[in-house]
C-alpha cells in the first residue's frame, strides 16, 4: 500500500461521496473532506471525515456487513475505497446528523468516469 495517493499533502473537498453496500443500496454523504499527510519518511497517508444521518448508516449495516466508500473529486478523479475503517458517534436520534471518520484499509481503486456514471445509475439511495 505504498505511494498510491496521487495528491499532495493537504485537505481536499470531495464533490460527491457515497457509502455503498454490496447489494447496491447507498447513502449520499455531506461535506466530505480528505486529508493527505506525510509521515517522517515522506510516505503519504490519507484520512477523511464526512457527515451523515446516523440512522442511514444503521439501515445500511442491517442488511450488509461491509461498506465501500466512493469518492468523486471531479473530472477523472473518482475512487473507491474498499471497506474502509469507519468511526462514528453513537447518536441514534432519528434526525441527528454527525461527523464520522474513515481511514483506508487498502489502496483505493480509480474508477473511470464512464464506469462511475454507470455505478451511480445503479445505486439505490436511501432517503434522508
Amino acid at each position: 500500500m505504498t505511494n498510491w495517493i496521487p495528491f499532495a499533502e493537504g485537505e481536499y473537498l470531495v464533490n460527491q461521496a457515497f457509502l455503498v453496500a454490496p447489494d447496491g443500496s447507498a447513502a449520499a454523504l455531506e461535506n466530505t473532506i480528505i486529508e493527505v499527510y506525510l509521515n517522517r519518511q515522506g510516505q503519504r497517508y490519507l484520512k477523511g471525515r464526512s457527515r451523515i444521518r446516523n440512522m442511514v448508516i444503521i439501515e445500511l449495516l442491517e442488511e450488509n456487513d461491509d461498506l465501500d466508500l466512493v469518492l468523486d473529486f471531479g473530472e477523472e478523479f473518482k475512487y473507491c475505497l474498499k471497506q474502509p475503517e469507519l468511526q462514528a458517534g453513537k447518536v441514534f436520534a432519528p434526525d441527528a446528523k454527525s461527523t464520522f471518520w474513515f481511514t483506508p484499509t487498502s489502496s483505493w481503486e480509480q474508477i473511470p468516469p464512464n464506469e462511475f456514471e454507470e455505478l451511480l445509475s445503479r445505486l439505490k439511495l436511501l432517503s434522508e
